[in-house]
């Protein structure tokens, strides 16, 4: 939760900056330590509380934090089929000889 509240207190930050100044400028304010905000005054008093146990603590050193990481998909080229899939005929069997056709009824008068 002191990561959450960290990101938010750089983003109101950055926010603040960037309204007068540009961006640059903005991002190299917002992570100046020399000028923390109220939230980020209170998120490193919250730190230093929790001890040496918490692994925010162990890894607040001069190490670069990833927020956010979102792995490439490989890209796989493969080749096109030259050639149609071949068809199996949905047509019906060809008759070779003639259609039997019953005798013709005798009409009872």
């Amino acid at each position: 939760m002191l990561d959450v509240a960290q990101v938010v207190a750089w983003g109101r930050m950055f926010a603040g900056y960037a309204r007068n100044n540009s961006v640059v400028s903005a991002a190299q304010q917002t992570f100046d330590p020399s000028k923390p905000c109220a939230i980020c005054r209170a998120v490193s008093r919250a730190r230093e509380a929790s001890g040496p146990r918490s692994p925010a603590v162990a890894s607040a050193g001069s190490e670069k934090r990833v927020l956010i990481l979102e792995a490439a998909t490989p890209f796989v080229a493969v080749a096109a089929e030259r050639d149609w899939p071949r068809v199996t005929s949905c047509a019906a069997d060809v008759r070779c000889g003639d259609v039997p056709v019953p005798p013709p009824r005798a009409v009872a008068a």
